[in-house]
């Protein structure tokens, strides 16, 4: 049987050039080809060129309006998925960089040992190697190197099995920004996939706050909303949403910020979020051995 085969997606807003053409080149260096992907969310992508030395195909397809991060991430995996040439594909933040010339192969052998590997979460530090609290998916975030199953992963550097996609399908594109990746995750580990976080794939990823996009605060609350709407039995919608709101009043010192967040609390509580298809309690219980129960 062969190895499985690599396929790589990157949405830019075109808005980070350098960044991307070094993205670029860190993915042309590696070890294992692979089909690159680059959407460009109401991005004309005319500029953007293959990098020197580069043995894979680019292919750009630049986007009329901005379909947000989950959107335009769509576009790229449902042409990959179609396409039938890729078993694997890795989806990386058009600031990122890849420093490891070898990334491809251990996610290829990842997946090839494990057919009910459904996503790998890559670890993200800074150029300086230093991995925040927040970038760990687990409660307990002392130790950034410690690999294994988890609940969640970082949207900016992941491997997603096209087979898991086929089966419970891609982001929730209406999220537009903020939660897609809990949504995906959920519904995979409802499916019975597993999710693993390996240390030892590195995105360089400069330093940066989530609140630095203006619409974070307010999609954070909808989507937060949205999400436990969709996917959470119902006896834990209300545990999951009163416990974001007690963190939320605790994190948050801007007013502004406060303000913004509970209007899109109030937009989630009152807009359609969606078909509901709660995961099980199985699901729930199988979460909550692994460290992380839905409700934090």
């Amino acid at each position: 049987m062969s190895l499985p085969r690599i396929g790589v997606v990157v949405v830019t807003m075109g808005t980070r050039p350098r960044e991307l053409a070094a993205l670029l080149a860190s993915v042309a260096k590696q070890d294992v080809p692979a089909k690159v992907v680059l959407v460009g969310n109401a991005t004309p992508l005319d500029d953007v060129a293959p990098a020197p030395g580069a043995t894979a195909d680019l292919t750009k397809v630049p986007l009329d309006e901005n379909l947000g991060c989950p959107g335009g991430r769509n576009v790229g995996l449902a042409l990959l998925c179609d396409s039938g040439d890729v078993d694997v594909i890795v989806e990386l933040d058009d600031d990122g960089l890849l420093v490891a010339d070898d990334v491809f192969r251990r996610v290829r052998a990842l997946f090839d040992v494990d057919p009910r590997l459904g996503i790998v979460g890559f670890r993200v530090a800074d150029e300086h190697g230093h991995t925040e609290r927040r970038w760990v998916p687990r409660l307990r975030t002392d130790d950034p190197m410690r690999r294994g199953p988890v609940t969640a992963f970082l949207g900016g550097g992941h491997a997603l099995s096209v087979r898991m996609l086929h089966e419970i399908g891609l982001w929730p594109a209406e999220f537009f920004f903020g939660h897609e990746e809990s949504d995906l995750a959920w519904r995979a580990l409802d499916a019975g996939w597993e999710i693993r976080y390996e240390p030892e794939l590195v995105l360089q990823h400069p330093r940066t706050s989530p609140a630095r996009h203006p619409v974070h605060y307010r999609f954070t609350a909808r989507n937060r909303v949205w999400l436990a709407r969709r996917r959470l039995p119902a006896p834990l919608v209300p545990v999951h949403l009163a416990v974001w709101i007690l963190l939320t009043l605790a994190r948050i010192r801007s007013l502004t910020g406060l303000r913004a967040w509970w209007g899109g609390f109030r937009e989630g509580m009152r807009t359609p979020c969606g078909p509901r298809r709660p995961m099980s309690w199985r699901t729930v219980w199988r979460m909550t051995r692994l460290g992380r129960p839905p409700v934090v």
